[in-house]
Formats: C-alpha cells, sequence, structure tokens
C-alpha cells in the first residue's frame, strides 16, 4: 500500500520523533511505499529514515523551491513546479494518508484532503496520527462543525483519529482490506 504521509520538516521534540519512528519502522516491516514531501529534514527524514531501515521503499514529491533539501536516495522523486502540483501529485501517488505532527503546511495539505474527500474526489482514508494529544484541539472543531451543521458527512467518514501507530496502521490497512 503507499500511504501518504503530512508531517512537519522541522526538527522536533523526542516526543514526536520516537512515535513517528516506530510508526515508520511498521510502514516498513509491513511492506509498504512512504509517499511524502520529500524532504531529508526534520520529521520528514525521521520518518523516511524509518521507512527505509525496515525494508519500505520512498516516494518523494517535492516542490522546486525546495528541491535543493529533497532525500537524495528516495526509491523515486518528482519536483513539482508549486504545492498545488505537489498536493496533487502526493494524492494521485498514494492509497491513503496519514496525518503527523506538523505546521501550517501539514495543516494545509490536511484540510484540502479532507475538503476533496468531503465532496467525493476521492474515497481513500484518512487518519490522524494523534502523538501526545497534537491534534486534540483539530478534532474538537471538527466535531464543533459537524455538531453546528458545517459539514455535510459525519466527521467518522472523514477521518479517524488514531492515538498510536499501531492504531493508526491498522485502520488503514482495515479501510484498505473492505474496499
Amino acid at each position: 500500500m503507499n500511504i501518504c504521509a503530512f508531517l512537519s520538516a522541522a526538527d522536533l521534540d523526542e516526543r514526536y520523533t520516537a512515535p513517528a519512528r516506530d510508526f515508520a519502522r511498521l510502514l516498513g516491516k509491513a511492506d509498504h511505499t512512504l509517499v511524502w514531501g520529500g524532504s531529508d529534514t526534520g520529521l520528514m527524514k525521521v520518518v523516511a529514515d524509518g521507512v527505509q531501515e525496515a525494508g519500505g521503499r520512498l516516494v518523494g514529491v517535492s516542490v522546486d523551491f525546495l528541491a535543493a533539501k529533497a532525500r537524495t536516495n528516495a526509491d523515486e522523486m518528482t519536483i513539482t513546479k508549486d504545492l498545488a502540483a505537489r498536493k496533487a501529485l502526493l494524492l494521485a501517488k498514494s492509497d491513503a494518508i496519514v496525518v503527523m505532527a506538523g505546521g501550517t503546511g501539514t495543516l494545509d495539505e490536511a484540510t484540502e484532503i479532507l475538503e476533496l474527500k468531503k465532496h467525493g474526489k476521492h474515497a481513500k482514508p484518512v487518519v490522524f496520527l494523534n502523538t501526545a494529544g497534537f491534534y486534540d484541539g483539530l478534532k474538537l472543531q471538527f466535531r464543533r462543525m459537524e455538531d453546528e451543521g458545517f459539514l455535510p458527512r459525519p466527521l467518522a467518514d472523514l477521518a479517524f483519529f488514531a492515538e498510536d501507530g499501531p492504531a493508526a496502521l491498522a485502520y488503514l490497512e482495515g479501510e484498505i482490506a473492505a474496499r
């Protein structure tokens, strides 16, 4: 399975890197392919290293203004002209999406993917890896949107919030197997 990960390229605290590394090793050991933003820095590097060390494949999609930070030993690397093309290609190359700890870029990617899913433009499973409660506030906001009628589909149809890597991977594998 090709699993797209949206996540930070920043250097983060061990409370985020250790669970991300563990999740990445699960992906690699299960012979999954990581589809990610292609960066060889920060949390993106931690996850790419973990997948590769455990025997998984790496498919990177970077953008021209970040090409200097792209991983040189990925199995595939594509450089796009802008962020919109990058997001479209990440979605096209993936079977499922995991959203890990990240900043505004990660949030942009996640909300666009959810918006596309809401409108039926894809049916790929989306899971938020809620490491250290990172997405608790977002989950609360999504529930408010659902409760107050801003979401035309139940939140459970759009995304799943997993507290750890094994739960995230089990959800994604279960959703793909059910298709």
